[in-house]
């Protein structure tokens, strides 16, 4: 399954260190499938967003993935690809970016030549395969339909996806220099999320938040003395404050970091795709 993280400082920026696959639970873990590919994005201090990906086929790349990253930002996505659709190629890597926004995707869509048509001319944003890229393109187009409100957009593309296509997941999380966003959907895959307060659930702790796969790890000393929210695909660490967030669940984190959470999402897919419904690629990604 795709490991989906998402952090934000609002209004302050931070200094973090990611690491996007850790060598020594790879070589504790050789059973497991190795990630198809690794992305981690961030905004300058100018409001430009800053990806930095890579495919790993066929184990290349590997110390990409393991090297320490040190960046600071407002807000961070990363993101852990198993491949379900599109090539082993940077440009199906994700996050991806749209419109100045950054986006990351854990789930399958399918039907994706009558999502292409749906698209209309927003289908030039897509530069690669990806169910994932095109799903961030509608959600594009939906944010632009609105007058650039990014929740109305989110809300719009999920439920034409559940009532049009058929689907597996749609968790995904969105940012943008200040804000940051993410939705459940349906009850598929989990998606948490962790209202952080400055140094944690003891008060004086920098923030060490290690998924148990060990395949995201992060640190920041600058949160033992700030608050932060962390959304991430299962719960990073020991504090309690972690909750589940609810199926076709969107939550927004704000500039001043207020959290609102709302269902968008009321009922399931009309067309529901379960594990046998996949090739067995897709299938193995979503396991």
């Amino acid at each position: 399954m795709c490991r989906l993280f998402g952090l934000s400082a609002a209004p302050r920026r931070v200094q973090a260190t990611f690491w996007l696959l850790e060598a020594p639970d790879s070589l504790a873990q050789q059973s497991r499938r190795e990630p198809d590919g690794t992305g981690l994005g961030i905004f300058s201090a100018d409001g430009e967003p800053e990806v930095d990906k890579r495919p790993l086929a066929a184990y290349e790349d590997r110390a990409f993935a393991e090297e320490a990253k040190h960046c600071r930002s407002v807000t961070f996505v990363a993101h852990i690809r198993y491949a379900s659709t599109g090539a082993l190629e940077q440009r199906n890597t994700h996050p991806f970016q749209q419109h100045g926004r950054l986006f990351a995707h854990n789930g399958v869509i399918g039907d994706l030549p009558a999502l292409d048509a749906e698209l209309g001319d927003h289908r030039g944003l897509v530069a690669g395969e990806t169910d994932s890229e095109r799903f961030f393109a509608l959600i594009t187009k939906h944010i632009d339909a609105n007058g650039g409100a990014v929740e109305a957009g989110i809300a719009a593309a999920a439920r034409w996806v559940a009532d049009s296509l058929p689907v597996y997941a749609l968790n995904l999380v969105l940012t943008t220099p200040s804000e940051l966003w993410a939705l459940r959907y349906p009850d598929t895959h989990e998606l948490h999320v962790l209202q952080r307060a400055a140094g944690g659930q003891h008060g004086d702790r920098y923030l060490d938040h290690a998924s148990s796969a060990g395949r995201i790890r992060t640190r920041s000393g600058q949160l033992a003395k700030a608050p932060a929210v962390v959304v991430a695909s299962e719960r990073m660490d020991e504090d309690p404050g972690w909750q589940e967030m609810r199926a076709g669940e969107l939550l927004h984190v704000g500039r001043d970091l207020s959290v609102t959470r709302r269902i968008v999402l009321e009922h399931p897919p009309r067309r529901p795709l379960s594990l046998a419904d996949l090739d067995a690629h897709a299938a193995a990604s979503q396991a």
